[in-house]
């Protein structure tokens, strides 16, 4: 048994050349003891977009969002349709104070207040609310299809 520690974070050339090796364990992992589908949202199924009306994206997906927020309160919060309305979504989980900046030494994305989509055959399935700053990420709040609880997204999302 051979154990070796790798740098993660900035991704070293050992992690980067063993990720996939890496995330494949993982996967099998998750499906034999934690009983996965194997159909559990991966990478490739996230998309991180700035909350911004001026951001293609962002407009592009706001009514999936707005109407995945809603079906999320109603089912597991027991809200009252007028109580998740556009209007109320766009208070609680749009309206950042933060302002967005790309910094030279900052991540790609910049810093500011995102939408992360998790994305399943085309549609949007849960959406973490997070704040990137240059220290720390900040989850704000995670809402997800209550038809999909069974993929743990809450779970994914907090390790991811």
């Amino acid at each position: 048994l051979k154990v070796r520690v790798v740098r993660s974070s900035p991704p070293s050339s050992q992690f980067k050349a063993t990720f996939q090796e890496s995330y494949q364990v993982y996967k099998r992992y998750q499906m034999v003891i934690h009983k996965d589908p194997p159909d559990k949202p991966t990478i490739n199924q996230v998309r991180l977009v700035p909350v911004s009306f001026e951001d293609p994206q962002f407009k592009s997906s706001f009514n999936q969002s707005a109407t995945l927020f809603a079906k999320y309160q109603m089912s597991v919060h027991k809200d009252t349709p007028s109580d998740c309305g556009e209007n109320e979504f766009t208070r609680f989980l749009c309206d950042s104070p933060l302002e967005a900046e790309h910094a030279p030494d900052g991540p790609e994305c910049g810093y500011g207040s995102f939408h992360q989509q998790y994305w399943l055959d085309g549609k949007i399935i849960a959406v973490g609310v997070i704040d990137i700053l240059p220290y720390c990420v900040s989850s704000v709040y995670l809402y997800y299809d209550p038809d999909f609880s069974f993929l743990s997204l809450g779970v994914y999302s907090a390790l991811r």
